[in-house]
């Protein structure tokens, strides 16, 4: 789950699992024997002992500093921690020690976590003295909170990645969102390309204060990303959707499913309202908004004008959104009625819905038989 949300999000990495590498195997299951010669080292060097099956280390009776590249440099007082259980009676490895061996092994220079972690770097640097290794250079950012203050939990709304891509959202905008929390570029700009943010990113600059998540923020800023995208991209983005939702078929034309796109890309602003936008492109059986079916098909004259669309549009050639335009106006012209009396029917008639893209498009696409179709069938 967690590499499939990484994935998702486009965070790729150069060295792990499903990647290999030199400083493998990765798994912690697979590193017993490794964990278990470092437990060895120590209790051959008088640093940890046997306590009734446990085995303890010895924590050193001192003051330890902890150099952190957010928080600054803490100083930790160890005199009256007790010694640290390692290894559990059943022979399983405590957090702690796998947490150093593994930091060892793999070399790893940098160690970015959560503050509530910061009360253990002072043991870990313990372990790593006691072992002879340079310890990382290490960051503890500020937590999450949800809006309320209280602290973000496994269960809380957008604590998973993976019910981003679910309830609709495109990962630019949630990895945008998320490298927000707690940082800021200088100049205070929120929509950055990932290319950017690795170009400004800088750990003192991280906020020491705990960051909110804001849901409503997240919606505004996916918005946007849907907006700005290349319909490329937006294509590529939403055909899945469309295509688990039985909006589409593997067989649908795919030069209709990206005009369709092209011209509801700047409606949309999660993708999961996709087939609400698009389904009667894709379908004869229209689901009809009821409150667009009374307020605007049950007024007077609607039937009407209707009736006089379909017989302007019998005759339009060619089937071209800007042909389709110029008829629909010349014909309001010609009634001494606005315009707008002739669009909102006619869109409702074929949409079903009050509300859509531009008119003219949508009917360009939907092709002439099918808006006559509709324009006599509307209820």
């Amino acid at each position: 789950m967690i590499f499939s949300g990484l994935k998702w999000l486009g965070l790729n990495w150069d060295e792990g699992p499903q990647k290999g590498g030199d400083h493998g195997p990765y798994f912690q299951s697979q590193r017993k024997a490794i964990y278990q010669s470092y437990v060895q080292k120590l209790l051959d060097a008088k640093l940890a002992y046997d306590d009734k099956g446990a085995i303890r280390f010895k924590l050193p009776k001192k003051i330890i500093q902890v150099p952190d590249l957010i928080c600054g440099t803490i100083d930790f007082d160890l005199t009256p921690e007790p010694d640290m259980t390692i290894v559990r009676p059943d022979g399983s490895f405590i957090f702690h020690l796998v947490n150093v061996v593994d930091d060892l092994e793999m070399k790893i220079t940098h160690v970015i976590r959560g503050e509530d972690h910061l009360s253990n770097t002072p043991k870990h640097l313990a372990l790593f003295e006691a072992f002879g290794g340079k310890p990382p250079a290490y960051a503890h950012i500020p937590l999450i909170l949800n809006r309320d203050g209280s602290k973000m939990s496994k269960r809380d709304e957008g604590a998973a990645v993976g019910d981003y891509a679910v309830k609709g959202f495109v990962p630019e905008a949630v990895r945008n969102y998320l490298s927000l929390l707690g940082w800021s570029p200088k100049d205070n700009r929120e929509i950055l390309e990932i290319a950017e943010t690795i170009r400004l990113f800088d750990l003192p600059q991280v906020n020491r204060h705990n960051a909110r998540f804001d849901m409503d923020k997240l919606h505004w800023m996916n918005g946007q990303y849907i907006t700005q995208m290349p319909l490329d991209r937006f294509v590529e983005l939403s055909r899945p959707v469309l295509l688990e939702k039985n909006v589409i078929t593997e067989s649908t034309d795919v030069n209709m499913v990206r005009q369709v796109l092209e011209v509801v890309k700047e409606k949309i602003k999660m993708l999961a309202d996709l087939p609400l936008w698009t389904s009667y492109f894709f379908s004869d059986s229209i689901a009809f908004d009821q409150e667009a079916v009374e307020k605007t098909l049950k007024k007077a004259g609607a039937r009407e004008r209707l009736a006089e669309i379909r017989t302007k549009y019998e005759k339009t050639a060619p089937w071209s959104a800007a042909q389709l335009e110029g008829d629909l106006k010349a014909l309001a012209s010609e009634k001494g009625l606005k315009t707008g009396e002739f669009i909102h029917p006619c869109r409702v008639a074929c949409s079903g819905r009050a509300v859509g893209p531009s008119l003219y498009h949508m009917l360009e696409i939907l092709g002439k038989d099918r808006v006559l179709k509709r324009l006599a069938d509307a209820p």
